[in-house]
């Protein structure tokens, strides 16, 4: 076995790991099932690239994101480590090509989402892996009762029958405690073996401000602080006129969402990182999989109706370590909208129905068939077409993925391809017969080694200029040579897909687990309840409060969020001080809840008793447990104590 700090030098060029990367990966390379949730940008993928390296054999990586798996397997590759990854969209020709290099190569890393673990293909392959390490990335997917349920996550457990003896780490950056215990229970881990690293941010300051024009704050706050930053929007719609609004004030900025091209996409994010823009405006598809360290600021002009998808977000800013700003705009109109969101998250089963009932409908798709068939699937034309609410249609595609029903993956961008299929005396003869198509056929052969024996990724772009044709008639070309049998061609593409987990079935008959249903709809509630009461809060610290939503309750007032800096400018007396300390203690003689010690100091300004709670738990005169009950910190004895 490798030396696990040679392999961090030589392949990342590290000379020491974070915080806790060097305990997690210890207990992976000790055989144990760990889970570790580390904060967003916390250095997750070297927990389990590092120890793969020192391992023999191949480490299976289960991730539900396209782009973070090609990001990831294009990283790994420039390292000169061999990766592969298998997603939706490829031919079953390419998936079995993959799996073979896999299982007859030194392939270090292959990377899957989980809709493939229970196919038949990836099973007859799969215990010619000589798998040393198995990989779950977004790993809190796998809780019904988180925020980002997909229920092909369950498959994952079934791997443990294939590989027996082989360790799971699960990887998170943002399960609450009910969902990390859920995480270890669908694994099968033994026995919970968890790594949660703090989610104190010292250098991020958190922020929230109720705004009348959030446009003038956004710009007031651009002006104050310099570096480059992200802007967080709701809409698509509004990524652009928000973008538009900021050029118009000599600010240099850029738009992002998933309806552009995946080459429009890349050339905004390169932009962005290189610092030819200084701020991107994105819905919340930007950011995943991206490494930039020297971002200031990210503003939310629109709220998350969550603080995991907040913690997320914000946490990009900062990883550099130096002073950063997450900073959430808000009206009253978005906490009506958050309080509302369960409820739209959540269609009703009439609605459910009729969605898949016109799913069925568009993709023409016969009745008692298509299990395990995928479809393009252009959302916005299926809309407009059957004249649907934007969003009862994405969350009846949720619910039907969660029931098992259907998956609607991602965008998904495949490269041009084209193989001959034909021997070369055909195509000779092909040629001398069809003189107007031979040198597009000379054009490829010439310019594509291999590309009678593979399939082989084409630039129609380049064959028009090397034939000095325009592209529509190159692309015409191309589909006259599939149509008379001499090549397979497969147009560029990037649409989303869908994929029947199951035959489709008349949509009467649809059956949807209503009591996991409700419930699931009730845990929602109490995330967009946690939202609100963040929002609104005046007197917690907001990393602290960020910190006990996910079961970290030892962290301490960050000193420089929006609340923990007008709390220093708090004076009290020494005299009030001294009655707000005695009202203290004679309140926690019985353990009590924050909010109902507050309620009890009736009278005090919240401020001045937040400020002398803190320097009670400063010098260990009162706790605050797990539970998040106010105590005293030692034990009342015979003498009172």
């Amino acid at each position: 076995m490798q030396n696990i700090h040679s392999i961090l030098k030589q392949y990342w060029g590290y000379s020491s790991f974070r915080p806790f990367q060097e305990d997690i990966i210890q207990s992976v390379l000790q055989g144990k099932d760990t889970l570790a949730l580390m904060p967003t940008g916390g250095g997750k993928s070297l927990c389990y690239q590092v120890p793969a390296m020192a391992m023999e054999g191949l480490c299976l990586v289960i991730s539900p994101l396209i782009a973070l798996m090609k990001d990831q397997v294009e990283n790994l590759v420039r390292k000169g480590i061999t990766a592969y990854a298998i997603y939706s969209g490829m031919s079953r020709k390419e998936v079995i090509n993959t799996l073979q290099i896999a299982s007859d190569s030194n392939c270090k890393f292959l990377y899957v989402s989980p809709e493939r673990l229970e196919t038949p293909l990836f099973l007859e392959y799969i215990t010619g892996f000589s798998a040393c390490l198995i990989a779950v990335d977004e790993a809190h997917c796998i809780s019904q009762w988180g925020y980002d349920f997909r229920p092909s996550y369950l498959k994952i457990a079934a791997l443990r029958e294939e590989l027996p003896g082989v360790p799971i780490i699960a990887l998170t950056a943002s399960a609450t405690i009910d969902v990390q215990a859920d995480i270890c229970e669908k694994l099968l881990f033994q026995k919970q073996n968890i790594f949660r690293q703090s989610f104190e941010r010292i250098n991020l300051s958190y922020s929230v401000f109720k705004v009348e024009s959030r446009i003038n704050k956004l710009l007031e706050i651009l002006n104050n602080v310099t570096g480059c930053a992200i802007v967080y929007c709701k809409s698509r719609k509004r990524t652009r006129e928000v973008s538009d609004l900021l050029k118009l004030h000599n600010i240099s900025a850029d738009f992002y969402h998933a309806g552009l091209k995946q080459q429009e996409r890349n050339l905004k994010q390169e932009e962005w990182i290189s610092n030819k823009n200084r701020v991107i405006v994105s819905t919340s598809a930007f950011g995943m999989g991206i490494d930039k360290p020297d971002v200031r600021l990210v503003i939310h002009i629109d709220s998350p109706d969550c603080l995991e998808n907040y913690y997320q977000e914000a946490g990009r800013a900062g990883r550099d370590g130096k002073k950063a700003y997450a900073v959430l705009l808000y009206d009253e109109k978005d906490l009506k909208e958050i309080e509302k969101s369960s409820v739209i998250r959540y269609p009703s089963l009439e609605n459910i129905r009729k969605i898949y009932q016109a799913v069925s409908n568009y993709l023409q798709v016969p009745s008692n068939s298509s299990e395990g068939i995928y479809y393009d699937f252009d959302l916005n034309d299926f809309i407009k077409k059957f004249k649907l609410n934007s969003q009862t249609v994405n969350y009846s595609l949720k619910a039907l993925e969660q029931e098992g029903w259907l998956s609607f993956t991602e965008p998904v961008f495949l490269s041009s391809r084209v193989q001959f299929i034909t021997n070369k005396d055909f195509i000779y003869e092909f040629e001398k017969n069809n003189r107007a198509l031979e040198p597009l056929i000379k054009a490829m052969l010439r310019a594509y080694e291999g590309i009678i024996d593979f399939p082989s990724i084409i630039s129609e772009l380049f064959l028009a200029g090397i034939l000095k044709k325009n592209l529509i008639d190159t692309k015409e070309e191309l589909l006259q040579l599939h149509r008379f049998g001499i090549i397979n061609y497969g147009p560029q593409k990037e649409e989303p897909q869908i994929l029947f987990l199951r035959n489709r079935i008349r949509a009467e008959d649809l059956y949807i687990d209503m009591v996991a249903y409700n419930k699931r709809k009730e845990k929602s509630i109490l995330r967009s309840g946690a939202m609100i009461s963040y929002i609104k809060e005046t007197a917690a610290c907001r990393s602290k409060i960020i910190g006990a939503y996910f079961g970290d309750a030892k962290m301490n007032n960050c000193g420089i969020c929006d609340i923990c800096l007008s709390q220093k400018k708090v004076n009290i007396s020494k005299e009030e001080f001294e009655k707000i300390n005695d009202r203290i203690i004679s309140a926690v003689q019985q353990p009590i809840l924050a909010k109902d010690l507050l309620q009890k100091l009736n009278g005090i300004k919240k401020e001045k008793a937040w400020k002398v709670l803190d320097h009670l738990q400063a010098e260990n005169k009162i706790k605050l447990d797990d539970a998040g009950f106010i105590k005293l910190s030692y034990s009342k004895g015979p003498a009172g104590r």
